[in-house]
């Protein structure tokens, strides 16, 4: 017996030529107003793959983000094993490049730290993150095109954070000043990305994701969902995070439930 999974459907009329040209545009203006900040320590390395990963985020852009969405996901920055690898939002190396299809080559920040160096697509290490989350969705649609024709997954910071010891530093943990520079930017593209997409949902991966939607979704629309971030740091997200998830969204009516196929 098969399955598939029962999708409320999002019909809109809109020239989607030229939705993944906007956020692509976005994006550009993101990465390069988000490099020309500056962080003082204890932060003593930035990554931004908005600017040496963009071939791969652009492709992903391109490719996943040419229509409006019915949900959009929201995370919190790149993870030193998947963004900041492959470009993409939670990009666990093995998702993007087989479920996805995507790889490109990835340059090199400017200052990389030693024990964080950016392999791109070589890299060994897999983002946990990333693996959950996306394999989430790989499960409920094994064919990537059937998940993005109503989602889409963005962070909302593009940058990643390295103390001196090689530790990631989260943008909450900034100090007021920076953080007042950084999230004025990151909000802007927030909200433009909301835009441009015109979801039904917006879902909080995590409280830090859940606080940055609260503050640019301002009204009724889009409804905003949080669910726990898949981050091994969580005690209970390490146990069956994609349970916790899949019960969050379809509470909420996100989703709907899984609808067995009968075999023909």
């Amino acid at each position: 017996m098969a399955a598939s999974w029962q999708w409320v459907k999002f019909n809109v009329s809109l020239p989607v030529d030229s939705i993944s040209t906007q956020l692509i545009q976005a994006a550009k203006r993101l990465g390069a107003q988000a490099d020309r900040l500056e962080f003082a320590a204890p932060v003593a390395f930035v990554y931004n793959p908005l600017i040496y990963a963009w071939d791969a985020h652009e492709a992903y852009l391109r490719r996943y983000g040419n229509s409006c969405k019915r949900v959009i996901f929201v995370g919190m920055n790149p993870g030193p094993f998947g963004m900041v690898q492959t470009g993409v939002p939670f990009g666990e190396i093995r998702a993007v490049r087989e479920w996805m299809k995507i790889q490109a080559p990835i340059g090199k920040p400017p200052r990389e730290h030693p024990k964080r160096p950016v392999e791109g697509f070589a890299c060994k290490r897999s983002e946990v993150s990333g693996q959950r989350l996306w394999g989430l969705f790989a499960t409920r649609c094994p064919q990537a095109a059937e998940f993005f024709a109503e989602h889409l997954v963005v962070n909302y910071c593009p940058l990643a954070f390295l103390e001196e010891s090689g530790a990631n530093r989260t943008p909450d943990k900034l100090p007021v000043e920076e953080k007042s520079k950084l999230f004025s930017a990151c909000d802007e593209h927030l909200r433009e990305v909301v835009r441009i997409l015109q979801p039904q949902w917006v879902i909080g991966v995590g409280g830090f994701a859940q606080r940055c939607l609260q503050r640019v979704c301002c009204g009724d629309s889009p409804r905003i969902v949080t669910v726990l971030h898949p981050s091994p740091a969580s005690p209970a997200a390490n146990r069956d995070w994609a349970a916790l998830a899949t019960a969050a969204l379809q509470q909420a009516g996100v989703w709907g439930p899984l609808i067995p196929q009968r075999s023909s």
